[in-house]
């Protein structure tokens, strides 16, 4: 079938003229009736948005998890709950109806973080296994199921509907289930094998105090650990030639995936054996911690259950029966504790057991507290100068030394303070005034982060907002009511509040901070925008829309600059529809919530998403119309014609052209607003066969804009009705002709597209297979839509020629393809009807009937949810003439029946159903709907 959408991307809007305004405007769904408001819309918008917030979170929770659990099928099943988790985000409409599903994905993730803590994949020979498998299959069944749907019933467009709360229901009762196995055996078996643990090995007695031992399994090395191999090998180094290490770090900067790693290196696993602990304090809550806590945690640890009142006698007798290797991972908790006995006890133990002979300690974050040190000055010092690259090394270092006798030799304070004074730039002399004026510390109440104010929280509170971080680049233009951003960036680097990664600023956990974001611009380079910051604009474009005030103008022109930008540097969905769609409508915001629409509206034309467009259009059309703007309002109806048409819905889209011709407001309209709307309602009459072809597309023949698109139409309608092929194709080549001395490859497209119709029409079949071939060469690289459209009709004409196989894998390599996969990742819903529509044709002329009923019924399917009017009578005509090739004419006549009624409906006279579509034409033996309109099959009731 022929592309009824070409005028829109190769005539209509080639030379696209968008008011100043609307070209910056934004995007966002509508109601299908833009003049009515429902109040249950409003309330059931509020609660998808609140779904869609719980989502975000979730699914950013999942993600984290996932990378920190150290059984790979647990990782699996996170990554295919977080991918259920993320369709559900953005492209269902009734996201409501999932908040048990998410909620229970939380779940999920909760309890498969607890349960494989500390677990190996030894652990899967047991119950825990078990548990996993059956979530696993759950899950798995849950994703195919949207998978299978995705590809059946193009997904995006099946779930913008909405999904039905059965099925819903049904997946809701499938999680149930494997949850509650899941939650039985995995605590079973993990109450099972601490029971194991906690008896040791029957008959063991180690001779030390009654001491019970157990053997412990260290932690594997992670999943997901690359890019540190240098270091590792350096750090293994260290640990096999009895060197003490500290791993110093602000928090999320993967010091304990370092410490797995090197605790599962197999020069550190010659040599320590069963004799790795890793010893974590991250589960104890400070306020609780005593020094037999600590000491408890620590032997347990080591696999030891301590008898008496000496503690560290006990730990150190066991360390010293043969070489070890102890991580301590987040030691320093007990800082927080609220014993003071704490501090003055736990200290001195630890150190009385690093100097142990053959144990060596590797510390995840230094501690800091009086009277013990971790390191020395020479080490410090050492370490301070390795990251602060100061050309006046040696003059500095005595004072530096004396500076990092106030920091106590701290690791971490060192580590931090060296890097701002790098970051910043300051020589010795500054970073010394600085430390005096401030004396740094790690935390919110720190002098400088206090004499920052509110500006610091802002900027702590968008780093933390913000998906992707605060761009450095861009930092003054995103907040320019903070003249001092960068300073204050570099401050919160300094703090270790937030990290420098990519030109980006970023946090390092999760911020608590709440939010107050005054961000109302965006920069004028919108390509290198879109491409480096799109999620974190949308994320603020979303927020501003959410908070629209008496900036209202500024904040809609950035969303039409953002739309703008993603339709021509990122073309993808946006999820700033429910925020324009709860613009409030008033005086002031009417244009300003239609320019918003249109952008949209644009945005979704250019992902072929027809429907929702046309639907968006008529909104912003009927907000033009109250706030007296006819210009634009043409501009949105003249659009949402061309769309109509491209379903099929021709009689609609002519009546609303010759509406609008005949209206007050035609007489206002530029010429070329006048020359576009002719164009299209040129294109409608084409098909419902109105008007004679020699009078189609004369109006606008000498039209600066589209005066040689226009004649190409002319002679492509004087070709569909009917005209001299002989006549057509000499016209045609002229015109083509004069295309190539222009660098207009839309044009350019439409001329040697409508010449490959003419070769198949004449039985040119080769010339029609090189014409397209050429058309697939000029659009490679440039526009992945055009080669799809053209190579899937180069597999159609390859099916005429009788080569099956061939036209087969034409279609499957180009749907292999890089390009295409990214093309229909934008879920182009026209698109993937022009290919189940052709993948059926070729197999109705291949004689593969079963195949061919199976892609026109899913054709059909799709086009039921687009509204698509042509290919629908396209593939129910189909089925009709397979019915008839079996025989069943009862069936068939049922078929052509719907395929008649289809007609009607699109306003184009059954007759000529197959006539603009030369390509499609069925062959010869195909006669079913030739007999049913000449009322020949039995039983045929004609009423043509």
């Amino acid at each position: 079938m022929q592309n009824p959408a070409e005028a829109i991307f190769l005539s209509s809007f080639q030379t696209r003229t968008v008011p100043s305004l609307a070209a910056r405007c934004v995007a966002g769904q509508v109601n299908n009736d833009p003049y009515a408001k429902q109040p249950s819309s409003e309330t059931k918008q509020s609660q998808d948005d609140s779904v869609t917030q719980l989502l975000g979170v979730t699914i950013a929770a999942i993600n984290v998890t996932k990378d920190i659990v150290p059984i790979a099928l647990a990782q699996g099943i996170l990554g295919t709950i977080a991918n259920i988790l993320t369709i559900a985000q953005s492209v269902i409409k009734n996201k409501s109806d999932f908040q048990a599903i998410a909620n229970k994905c939380e779940t999920i993730r909760d309890i498969l973080e607890r349960a494989t803590k500390d677990a190996t994949e030894d652990d899967l020979q047991g119950y825990l296994g078990h548990a996993l498998t059956q979530l696993n299959k759950s899950v798995n069944l849950i994703n195919s199921d949207i998978a299978t749907s995705k590809e059946q019933g193009f997904w995006h467009r099946l779930l913008s509907v909405t999904i039905d709360r059965d099925r819903i229901a049904g997946w809701e009762k499938e999680l149930d289930q494997a949850l509650v196995l899941f939650r039985t055996e995995a605590i079973t078996g993990i109450a099972i094998r601490v029971e194991k643990l906690a008896l040791g090995p029957k008959g063991n007695t180690c001779g030390i105090d009654d001491i019970q031992y157990r053997l412990p399994v260290p932690p594997s090395r992670p999943s997901m650990f690359c890019g540190r191999d240098d270091l590792v090998a350096e750090l293994t180094d260290l640990v096999i030639h009895d060197e003490h290490l500290a791993l110093i770090g602000p928090g999320g900067m993967g010091k304990s995936s370092v410490a797995k790693a090197i605790i599962n290196e197999p020069l550190v696993m010659d040599k320590f054996a069963d004799r790795r602990f890793f010893v974590t304090y991250d589960g104890l809550d400070p306020s609780t911690i005593t020094f037999k806590t600590f000491m408890t945690h620590f032997a347990g640890a080591l696999g030891m259950e301590i008898a008496g009142v000496d503690p560290v006698h006990q730990i150190s007798t066991f360390l010293r029966s043969a070489s070890a290797l102890v991580v301590l991972d987040n030691a320093e908790t007990f800082e927080e504790a609220s014993a003071s006995s704490v501090l003055r006890d736990i200290p001195p133990a630890i150190a009385e057991m690093a100097n142990i002979p053959g144990v060596k300690e590797c510390t995840k974050r230094a501690m800091d507290y009086q009277g013990y040190s971790a390191t020395g000055l020479e080490l410090c010092s050492a370490m301070f100068f390795q990251i602060y690259q100061c050309a006046c090394h040696s003059e500095a270092e005595e004072d530096i030394s004396g500076l990092l006798k106030e920091l106590d030799f701290h690791p971490l304070s060192i580590n931090i303070l060296a890097n701002a004074a790098q970051q910043n730039g300051w020589s010795p002399t500054m970073l010394l005034k600085r430390w005096n004026d401030r004396h740094s510390k790690l935390s919110l109440s720190s002098p400088s982060v206090q004499n920052l104010g509110e500006d610091g929280l802002r900027v702590l509170a968008i780093v933390a907002f913000l998906p992707q971080g605060l761009n450095e680049d861009l930092a003054s233009d995103l907040l320019p009511s903070l003249p001092q951003v960068d300073t204050i960036c570099d401050v919160l680097c300094m703090q270790s509040l937030v990290y420098r990664q990519d030109n980006f600023i970023k946090r390092y956990v999760p911020s608590t901070i709440a939010l107050s974001l005054p961000v109302h611009q965006t920069r004028d380079q919108y390509a290198d925008i879109i491409i480096s910051d799109h999620l974190n604009i949308e994320q603020v474009v979303a927020f501003n829309l959410a908070c629209i005030s008496d900036d209202a103008e500024e904040t809609c022109a950035a969303c039409c600059r953002f739309l703008a930008c993603l339709e021509w540097h990122l073309p993808r969905p946006t999820t700033l529809t429910p925020a324009i769609s709860n613009i409030i409508e008033n005086s002031s915001t009417w244009k300003l919530k239609a320019y918003c629409l249109l952008n949209l509206g644009q945005l979704y034309s250019t992902l072929l998403l027809l429907a929702d467009a046309a639907h968006v259009l008529q909104a912003a059309e009927a907000l033009y119309f109250t706030a007296g703007d006819p210009e634009n309002m043409g501009r949105c109806l003249t659009a949402r014609a061309e769309m109509l048409r491209s379903r099929g819905h021709f009689r609609q889209s002519q009546s609303l052209l010759e509406d609008l011709q005949r209206s007050d407001s035609w007489k206002s309209f530029d010429e070329t607003m006048q020359a576009r709307a002719w164009l299209v309602l040129d294109l409608t009459r084409m098909f419902t066969f109105t008007v004679p072809a020699d009078d189609l597309f004369v109006q606008i023949a000498e039209d600066r804009v589209f005066d040689l698109s226009s004649k190409i139409w002319h002679w492509r309608a004087k070709l569909y009705h009917g005209g001299d092929t002989v006549q057509v194709h000499t016209h045609l080549e002229d015109l083509f002709m004069q295309c190539t001395s222009t660098e207009d490859l839309s044009t350019r497209d439409l001329a040697m597209e409508s010449l490959a119709e003419v070769a198949v029409c004449e039985g040119r079949l080769s010339d029609a297979m090189d014409n397209l071939q050429t058309l697939i060469e000029m659009w490679m690289g440039q526009n992945s839509e055009r080669v799809l459209w053209h190579t899937v009709k180069k597999a159609v004409v390859a099916s005429k020629q009788g080569n099956y196989d061939l036209a087969r894998e034409i279609i499957q390599k180009v749907s292999e393809s890089s390009e295409s996969l990214q093309f229909f990742s934008l879920r182009n819903a026209y698109s993937f009807l022009h290919r189940s529509y052709s993948l059926a044709y070729i197999e109705l002329t291949a004689d593969e009937c079963d195949r061919a009923e199976s892609y026109f019924t899913t054709t059909i399917k799709a086009c039921d949810m687009q509204g698509d009017l042509a290919f629908k009578a396209g593939s129910t005509c189909g089925l009709g003439e397979i019915a008839f090739v079996r025989s069943n004419v009862a069936l068939a006549i049922q078929h052509f029946e719907e395929t008649r009624s289809l007609c009607a409906e699109m306003g184009m006279p059954p007759q000529h159903l197959h006539s603009c579509f030369p390509v499609y034409t069925l062959p010869d033996k195909f006669k079913g709907w030739t007999l049913f309109l000449e009322g020949l099959l039995p039983f045929t009731n004609d009423t043509t």
